[in-house]
């Protein structure tokens, strides 16, 4: 697609950019949420944060960040104190309020005040990134940093954030790891806009750099990089903290998702690819079918608890489930928590109903004599294959629904989930 006029971007920015409306009530909670917490936060003050405070939200999004920043002499060597100092603050500010605490690298908390969610992180109030004790004391720095450099970029923020949201890899979380909204906002300021990233997405090679800051020659940043912060398979150096690989959480499957659906957007743009729809089996079914695959369609009854721990959960049992299943051959596989309904789905395409009755198991390697009969006992009728031992054993339950029913009682599963409503294999 090289002309950026053929797709009506403005049709999708009408959907997804906040309107006059929803903005003055955005606005006056924040107002009046901010105003009653400065009344007793002192010696702290507090601010608006994230996206709100970059004005890169998109509409419909109930989600405030409230950042209360405390003095960083008085408190640097006690940075692990600062939710606690704040905990009575936020009781006595709003005490017919539940306040939930949420685990982080530092504890914060959750407010329910005039139809919209407030977060409220404590920090401290840094000046300059080499002064970060916890990885959300930089927060501020990068609302000023977005708000220099994407002054005139807020819309196409917005698009990168909506297209990567109805595509299931928007969040940093361990259960998505897709692009973070301040890993969006760095790559719209280093490309340019929306469809300038889309095309230099297919040409990233392993392990590509965005340094927008410069602050490495070329590709230095990955002998100047911590090692544990080069595992993500984009390396997107943080502006106001060159230490920092701001896109760390993102995996190998969100990334390569990417890039796919970059391509086949650039191909043959549709609006679709805003759209967030929700799986929908009977349409897996038609799909699976005109692949010549079998659907294994799942709908699981979610533990309660905090949002990201049971979103851990879930996506573990998920890869559980995906691992398990190799034998049965799976060609594609996918999951979604729809929150509000309480449900999660996994889907599967397998071409296999019935696997094989039977398994090599490999053993240890002859040369370490102590395993090698220890394997033997274990398995009498075991043979010799390039130096190790292996052996021939029967498959407990080579058809799928058999295996299926097995795996979901399995320990590891039933620890993570409450219950599954519905299995279909078809």
């Amino acid at each position: 697609m090289k002309d950026k006029n053929k797709f009506p971007y403005s049709e999708v920015l009408k959907k997804i950019k906040p309107q006059k409306e929803e903005r003055k009530k955005f606005e006056a909670a924040t107002a009046s949420f901010l105003s009653k917490l400065h009344k007793n936060i002192s010696p702290g003050k507090a601010i608006l944060g994230g996206s709100g405070a970059k004005d890169t939200w998109l509409s419909g999004n109930p989600d405030i960040d409230i950042f209360v920043l405390f003095p960083y002499e008085k408190y640097k060597l006690k940075s692990e104190q600062l939710s606690t100092l704040l905990k009575p603050l936020l009781t006595k500010t709003f005490p017919s309020q539940k306040i939930a605490v949420l685990h982080g690298s530092r504890d914060y908390f959750q407010i329910s005040f005039q139809g919209f969610t407030f977060e409220i992180v404590p920090i401290l109030n840094i000046k300059k990134a080499e002064q970060t004790v916890n990885i959300t004391d930089v927060s501020p720095l990068h609302a000023q940093w977005v708000n220099t450099k994407a002054k005139n970029m807020k819309d196409e923020v917005r698009l990168a954030k909506q297209f990567c949201k109805a595509q299931k890899i928007y969040g940093a979380e361990s259960h998505i790891q897709g692009f973070s909204g301040y890993v969006l906002e760095i790559l719209i300021v280093f490309y340019g806009s929306f469809q300038k990233l889309l095309a230099a997405s297919q040409k990233w090679k392993e392990k590509e750099v965005i340094d927008v800051a410069k602050h490495y020659p070329k590709q230095d940043a990955l002998f100047n990089l911590n090692k544990s912060k080069q595992q993500s398979p984009l390396i997107v150096i943080d502006p106001v903290d060159k230490k920092r690989n701001a896109a760390a959480a993102l995996s190998f499957n969100s990334l390569q998702k990417f890039c796919l659906l970059a391509k086949e957007f650039l191909n043959k743009p549709l609006a679709s690819y805003f759209e967030l729809t929700p799986l929908d089996q009977k349409k897996l079914q038609q799909e699976a079918r005109k692949q010549n695959r079998h659907l294994l369609f799942l709908v699981i009854k979610p533990i309660q608890g905090k949002e990201d721990v049971v979103g851990v959960k879930l996506w573990k049992v998920f890869t559980f489930l995906q691992e398990k299943l190799k034998p049965y051959v799976v060609t594609k596989a996918d999951w979604e928590w729809n929150i509000k309904a309480d449900e999660a789905c996994f889907f599967f395409f397998v071409s296999l109903l019935r696997r094989l009755s039977w398994e090599i198991r490999q053993g240890p390697p002859l040369n370490i004599p102590t395993a090698a009969e220890n394997f033997k006992r274990k398995h009498p009728g075991a043979f010799v294959k390039k130096g190790r031992l292996m052996a021939k054993l029967k498959v407990k339950n080579p058809l799928l629904k058999d295996f299926m029913a097995e795996a979901l009682n399995d320990a590891y599963v039933q620890e993570r989930i409450k219950k599954v409503r519905l299995i279909k294999i078809g």
